[in-house]
């Protein structure tokens, strides 16, 4: 992902709110499925991380990213978001970089 596809995604997800929160129990298997399923309907999604879970936000984000082959797009204080294109319902357009149509 470039930074202007980063910053765009950025952009969308400051208008949305977080679908998901992570508590005590921190990453569970029920908890990963239910990313999963949001990735693939809505694309882009955020998540805040409660007090009361003691891991690292940072790690939090790093961690379902890689169990969901998704992107981290930002991660700010206790919230992170995450960006998946879907595989049957592609809603969001992901602005092209110039510099690699120069180069093809």
């Amino acid at each position: 992902m470039t930074s202007k596809q980063r910053a765009y995604l950025k952009g969308l997800a400051m208008k949305i709110d977080p679908i998901y929160q992570v508590g005590k129990a921190s990453l569970t298997p029920e908890l990963t499925q239910g990313l999963e399923e949001a990735l693939e309907s809505r694309e882009l999604i955020k998540v805040t991380v409660l007090k009361n879970c003691l891991d690292d936000p940072n790690e939090i984000a790093r961690t379902v990213a890689e169990r969901t082959h998704s992107e981290v797009v930002q991660v700010i204080g206790k919230k992170f978001v995450l960006y998946r294109e879907s595989k049957n319902k592609k809603k969001i357009e992901l602005p092209k970089d110039i510099l690699a149509k120069g180069k093809k």
